[in-house]
């Protein structure tokens, strides 16, 4: 059973898929899609992010894959729902997306065993992780201005509970452009699959209920400019739907400061 949360008539309501393009609240009422302001399905805890978690796009990257997790943490101000705007900055040469799955965490999780893992996750949902390269100093520790601007990292539409994706390490991955596919995947390919990354970083710190792992992305990387319409999708999870913006469109307010 999908869920998805919205912004509606002054309150957070949570909703579920109704007739293609439209969702449907518990008491039955039926709303567009596109005439709601979606949420990101979870309320987040910590936010995990692995780089180079695909061997494919460490490849892309000129790296090898990793022996051990690059992971570093994202701040909840990074989070926006589907169909969001996020700010591109104009100084910017080079900003790309990233489809990832996103894990999220439904048990408190100490020194998880690998084969107990899947039992503390709650479910999944669609992320798109951008990344601004202009500001990359070290693929092992991008900093702040790289991945922890606001709105930049668009999650949902859906939770997905875990019961509803048996197989959650044989998923296609695809991004398009303004309609044109850029980039295609499978979380087969992952360097670290769920079970081990969830044991690894339970024995560094406890994992809490809405903690999320964003797993990496595959290759097929391309740079995005204000005015596009990023479209990243996991099967069985979600359609995910983003639009790049100029920072004036989004904070009007800010244009003289």
């Amino acid at each position: 059973m999908k869920i998805g949360r919205i912004f509606h008539n002054g309150a957070v309501h949570f909703v579920q898929p109704d007739e293609p393009g439209f969702v449907r609240l518990p008491g039955g009422l039926v709303l567009a899609e596109d005439r709601v302001q979606w949420l990101p399905p979870v309320q987040a805890g910590t936010i995990f992010a692995l780089g180079l978690n695909y061997a494919d796009h460490a490849k892309e990257l000129a790296f090898k894959a990793p022996e051990q997790p690059l992971v570093f943490l994202k701040g909840p101000n990074t989070l926006v729902g589907h169909n969001s705007l996020t700010p591109r900055p104009a100084e910017a040469a080079y900003m790309h997306y990233e489809c990832e799955l996103a894990v999220i965490i439904g048990r408190t999780a100490r020194h998880v065993p690998r084969d107990q893992a899947y039992e503390y996750v709650a479910g999944y949902t669609v992320a798109n992780d951008y990344a601004i390269r202009d500001y990359l100093e070290n693929y092992y520790r991008p900093n702040l201005r790289v991945k922890n601007r606001d709105a930049c990292t668009p999650l949902g539409p859906w939770f997905v509970p875990a019961s509803d994706v048996p197989d959650p390490m044989n998923l296609t991955l695809t991004t398009s452009i303004n309609g044109r596919e850029t980039q295609r995947g499978n979380t087969r390919d992952m360097v670290f699959d769920i079970p081990w990354l969830v044991s690894w970083l339970s024995d560094i710190m406890t994992l809490s209920p809405g903690d999320i792992i964003l797993t990496g992305t595959p290759e097929g990387l391309a740079n995005v400019v204000a005015g596009d319409v990023v479209v990243t999708e996991i099967e069985s999870v979600g359609r995910l739907v983003n639009t790049l913006a100029t920072p004036a469109t989004l904070y009007p307010d800010e244009a003289s400061l």
